[in-house]
């Protein structure tokens, strides 16, 4: 008797949160998009796309080095003494981990440079919707992902209207 009188409880308790949920409206922003949309975004990205092709040719040049040094070592192995061989050996194995340090040490160098950039895009945009919700009475504005929001009807999408808002 208990667990029925408890469930009747519950689901009138759940419906009145759902009637009253349904008078304030929700939304939601595409970040991501909003973020490379911008003309502050598109121009991070420019920017990143430029150093990141930079350090990649860097990287391919010390790999394409790397390679001729393992090459050559192939070749000659069989003409070197066992001590030269073991120290040309040792001299390959110290590039490569200098080279997988650098490749290492590069992608962090990146990442890092993408949330320096685009953290204070993300700030305004955040302002912009904190306004704009409040302006339009939203109850909550979610961030559109595919982990979180599965569906939504495209006209509580703010995404476009937040990118207009950011560029003027």
């Amino acid at each position: 008797m208990k667990t029925i009188l408890m469930s009747v409880v519950t689901a009138i308790a759940m419906m009145t949160f759902a009637a009253g949920a349904a008078t304030e409206p929700f939304a939601y922003i595409d970040m991501q998009k909003a973020i490379q949309a911008t003309n502050a975004g598109k121009k991070a990205k420019t920017s990143l796309e430029t150093e990141f092709n930079k350090k990649k040719k860097e990287l391919e040049k010390r790999e394409s080095d790397l390679k001729k040094m393992t090459e050559d070592l192939s070749k000659k192995a069989g003409v070197m003494s066992d001590e030269a061989r073991a120290k040309r050996q040792q001299e390959v194995q110290e590039e490569m981990l200098k080279y997988r340090e650098l490749v290492g040490k590069s992608q962090l160098d990146i990442q890092k440079r993408e949330r320096d950039l685009t953290l204070p895009i993300v700030q305004k945009i955040r302002t912009i919707v904190d306004a704009m919700a409040k302006k339009e009475g939203f109850a909550m504005v979610f961030e559109k992902s595919e982990q979180s929001v599965l569906w939504a009807k495209p006209e509580l999408d703010l995404t476009d209207k937040v990118i207009k808002e950011f560029n003027k």
